[in-house]
C-alpha cells in the first residue's frame, strides 16, 4: 500500500495580537510526512518564539530519523520553563505517517488528536511514559486511505468560553461537529477552514486564545498528466502524444492546437461545445479517453487565479465551492488542487500562430510563466510536480 498525505492548517491569533502563539511545521520526506503543532506559553511574541523553536527542533530531529526522546531531551535542555507559573514553555503534538501506512503519534499537554474513518470517530489508544520529566502520550497505528486526522491547539476547546458558551467548546463537542460536517470528498484545507471558522464564530470574532487546526487526510496517490501546447518540432507530435497517453493517471489537454494534435494522433474526434458557463473562460471540448479538454492560455490564467484564492490564508468556504462550477478553469483547478496528488506536465514550446496576432497580445513567455506559477502553488500545497518541456 502506498499513501499520499494531504496536509493543511489554519490559524487565528488571539484578539489584538499581531503574532500567533501556535506554530505548525510540516516536513515531507521520501518515505513519510512529519507534522508538528506547538503551542507556546501565553500569547504574542514570546509564545510565537517558543512555539517556533519547539516545532523547528522537533521537526528537524524527527525528519532525520531520530526518536522522540532525543527531540524532547533537546527541547528540555534548550528552552526554559516559566518561573512564575512553573509551566512548560510549549505544549506539542506530533504525527508521522509513512507512505506504507504506519502511523506514529506523540502528544504533550495538547488536546488529543481526532481520527475519523468513514466519517466516524475512531479512537487512537495511547500509552504514557516520562521523557525528561515530561509525561507524554504515544501511539502506533495503521493508516488507510480515507482516514482523517484533526490536530488542534487548546484555543479550539476554549472557543466561546465566557461568551457564547459557559465552559467553552469541549473536546467531545468538537468531535461531534467534525463528524456532522464530514464529507467524503472534502479536502484537508476545507475541513480546517470550516472548523476554524466555527471557532471564530464562537469567539464572536474576538478570539480569547491563539487557535489552530491541522488536518491530515490519507489518500491513494492519484496521478494527473497535463499536456499544454504543441511540441517545438512537429515531427515529435506522435511520440509526445504516445508518451502522454501511456502514462498512468488522468489526462488533461490544454489548448486548441494541442487538442487537434492529440485527436489526430489518436484518430479521435473532437466534440466541441459552444456553451459558456463563465464569460471569461472559453468552452471545453471532449476527446475519447481524455478526462478534460480545455482552451489554453485564458483557461490557465483563470485556473491560476482560482488556485491562488483557494491556497490563500484569506480563502473562504465559498472560494472552495467555486471549484464545483462547470467551466474549464474550475474543473481544471479542482482536478489539480483537490483530486490529484502528483502531476506531470508536458509543456510544448512551439509558437502558436494565434499568439502572434497584435490584437491578441499573448506570447510564449506568458504561457511558461502561467505553468511555473501554477506548479509553484501546487508544490506549496504538497503536490509532487514534474515538468517536461518538449
Amino acid at each position: 500500500m502506498s499513501l499520499y498525505i494531504d496536509v493543511n492548517y489554519e490559524s487565528i491569533n488571539k484578539y489584538k495580537e499581531e503574532l500567533c502563539g501556535d506554530k505548525v511545521e510540516i516536513i515531507r520526506g521520501s518515505d513519510s510526512v512529519v507534522v508538528v503543532l506547538a503551542d507556546g506559553l501565553g500569547s504574542g511574541v514570546k509564545a510565537n518564539i517558543l512555539a517556533t523553536l519547539t516545532s523547528k527542533i522537533i521537526g528537524t530531529i524527527m525528519s532525520n530519523g531520530l526518536d522522540i526522546d532525543e527531540a524532547v531531551n533537546t527541547i528540555a535542555s534548550t528552552l526554559p520553563v516559566c518561573r512564575e507559573r512553573g509551566l512548560a514553555y510549549s505544549t506539542f503534538s506530533i504525527i508521522q505517517i509513512f507512505n506504507n501506512g504506519e502511523g506514529y503519534l506523540v502528544e504533550f499537554d495538547n488536546p488529543s488528536i481526532m481520527r475519523l474513518r468513514k466519517g466516524k470517530l475512531l479512537e487512537i489508544e495511547t500509552k504514557s511514559r516520562v521523557v525528561s520529566e515530561k509525561l507524554i502520550h504515544e501511539a502506533r497505528f495503521t493508516v488507510i486511505p480515507g482516514d482523517l486526522f484533526v490536530m488542534i491547539s487548546d484555543g479550539v476547546i476554549h472557543a466561546g468560553i465566557g461568551q457564547t458558551l459557559n465552559l467553552g467548546w469541549q473536546w467531545g463537542n468538537v468531535c461531534e461537529y467534525i463528524q456532522k460536517t464530514y464529507k467524503k470528498d472534502s479536502s484537508s484545507k476545507s475541513v480546517a477552514k470550516l472548523l476554524l471558522s466555527a471557532c471564530d464564530s464562537l469567539y464572536s470574532n474576538e478570539p480569547g486564545d491563539d487557535t489552530t487546526v491541522v488536518v491530515l487526510k490519507a489518500k491513494k496517490p492519484v496521478k494527473l498528466n497535463l499536456m499544454i501546447g504543441p511540441p517545438v518540432d512537429s515531427d515529435d507530435d506522435a511520440e509526445i502524444v504516445r508518451r502522454f497517453i501511456n502514462r498512468e493517471g488522468k489526462k488533461v489537454v490544454c489548448g486548441g492546437t494541442t487538442s487537434q494534435i492529440v485527436a489526430r494522433v489518436l484518430k479521435r474526434e473532437i466534440k466541441t461545445s459552444i456553451e459558456y458557463f463563465n464569460p471569461s473562460v472559453p468552452p471545453t471540448a471532449e476527446i475519447d479517453d481524455i478526462n478534460l479538454t480545455t482552451e489554453g492560455v485564458l483557461t490557465l490564467r483563470n485556473t491560476l487565479e482560482l488556485l491562488k484564492t483557494c491556497i490563500s490564508a484569506e480563502s473562504t468556504m465559498n472560494d472552495f465551492l467555486k471549484l464545483n462550477k462547470k467551466d474549464g478553469a474550475s474543473k481544471l483547478a479542482k482536478m489539480l488542487f483537490e483530486e490529484s496528488t502528483s502531476i506531470f506536465i508536458f509543456v510544448g514550446q512551439a509558437m502558436n500562430a494565434a499568439h502572434q496576432n497584435p490584437e491578441f497580445p499573448l506570447n510564449m513567455g506568458l504561457k511558461f510563466k502561467l505553468v511555473e506559477e501554477i506548479a509553484a502553488l501546487l508544490r506549496l500545497a504538497g503536490k509532487h510536480i514534474s515538468i517536461e518541456y518538449c
